[in-house]
């Protein structure tokens, strides 16, 4: 009996039968209390994961573009500055050494229009930002591929799309703080197309660069440093 014990043994522990006696456990194992089987166990989802899914259930469809935003505030407000200073240093040489005269950082500092500086960099951070992240984001998707037809034709859009918005928001606004929208039509009139035509000379070569080698997160910031000087010139066309 022992050696047919020891045989039993030597043949049970087989590699051959013992994979299959193993199969058939994990098969058993698998099976719930009806015989039916069961899947793989599932594995416990991460805490990771499960945070990122509630927040983009509970996210914005679009996120706002919060760097770009202060990028062009920071900017535009800038230019209004330069043009405050410049226009403030004219009139001083205008008007001649006065023996009265304030010295030259305390006068810009007490005459300075802070609130034309606020004007002009809550334009930036509320519509310029936004709104032109968006609008690359845009001519990116809608044309991808780098070639010349496509850089072209984003050179265009930029122009005759974007630049006649600008003008037309940013001198709404402006009117709009000032409490003289009923002056708007005409200062569309008188300075909006002189505008729009001196901003085709400035903007088309920057454009060009813009699109052509400035990749996508930096266009903002990009084309708000090239518009310290636009807004040099906007400032001092809007408040002329």
């Amino acid at each position: 009996m022992k050696a047919i014990g020891s045989g039993g043994e030597w043949w049970w522990n087989l590699p051959s039968l013992r994979r299959k006696n193993d199969s058939r456990r994990r098969g058993r194992r698998n099976q719930d209390a009806r015989g039916r089987r069961r899947g793989p166990p599932r594995e416990p989802l991460s805490s990771s994961s499960s945070s990122d899914s509630v927040g983009q259930s509970r996210g914005w469809p679009l996120d706002f573009p919060f760097q770009q935003a202060v990028t062009a505030a920071c900017l535009t407000l800038t230019g209004d500055t330069m043009a405050q200073v410049h226009r403030r240093i004219v009139d001083r040489r205008k008007r001649g050494p006065e023996p009265d005269s304030k010295a030259l950082v305390p006068d810009l500092l007490l005459n300075h229009d802070w609130l034309r500086g606020l004007r002009i960099a809550s334009y930036g951070f509320l519509l310029y930002g936004p709104g032109s992240y968006a609008w690359y984001q845009f001519l990116d998707k809608s044309m991808p591929k780098q070639t010349l037809a496509t850089l072209s034709a984003k050179v265009l859009l930029n122009q005759i799309v974007l630049g006649p918005c600008v003008i037309s928001v940013i001198f709404a606004w402006n009117n709009l703080w000032l409490g003289k929208l009923s002056e708007l039509p005409s200062k569309y009139q008188n300075d909006a197309l002189p505008t729009l035509l001196d901003g085709f000379k400035f903007w088309i070569p920057v454009s060009i660069v813009n699109f052509g080698v400035i990749p996508l997160p930096a266009r903002v910031a990009f084309m708000s440093s090239c518009s310290i000087f636009w807004n040099f010139y906007l400032s001092t066309t809007m408040n002329k």
